[in-house]
């Protein structure tokens, strides 16, 4: 499966949020190789949010590389590879946020960038998605924590 949100979006925990959802709905990507959607609907209890408009985004974003890295040749004499170029996934959520009462929205935004060294998706696949495993179930597990510690700065 590839990456292809799904909608409506179950939202992770978040402090005065019960039961979250995000509906997408298809958006023109800023480029090529990614593929955009907006929340146009939002359910649950999430007071105050409000869905993407021209000029109050709320979009998802996601990129694969334009080209593809491939590993080079290891050295002949000491069998060692130099250099290992990587390649990066991104996806970026963007929401418009209001920094004080009467202003215009401000993008903010929460950016993940996977690196993976060429080659690993084939020598060693199931690193590479342990690492994910880890990585965004670490994430859902602390989205509250993570939430409460961005308006707190209390970690």
């Amino acid at each position: 499966m590839t990456i292809n949100f799904t909608t409506p979006v179950t939202g992770a925990a978040q402090t005065g949020f019960t039961s979250p959802t995000y509906t997408l709905t298809a958006d023109v990507a800023p480029d090529i190789n990614a593929r955009q959607q907006a929340v146009t609907a939002i359910g649950g209890t999430q007071t105050g949010v409000r869905v993407h408009s021209s000029t109050d985004q709320f979009t998802i974003t996601s990129w694969r590389p334009k080209v593809f890295q491939v590993l080079g040749k290891p050295n002949p004499t000491t069998n060692v590879i130099k250099y290992v170029p990587f390649n990066k996934f991104r996806v970026l959520t963007r929401k418009g946020t209001i920094p004080l009462a009467g202003q215009a929205a401000v993008v903010s935004s929460v950016d993940t960038v996977v690196s993976v060294a060429a080659g690993a998706d084939t020598a060693d696949a199931p690193n590479v998605r342990a690492m994910q495993s880890l990585h965004y179930a670490a994430l859902n597990q602390q989205s509250a924590g993570i939430g409460d510690t961005t308006i707190s700065g209390i970690m």
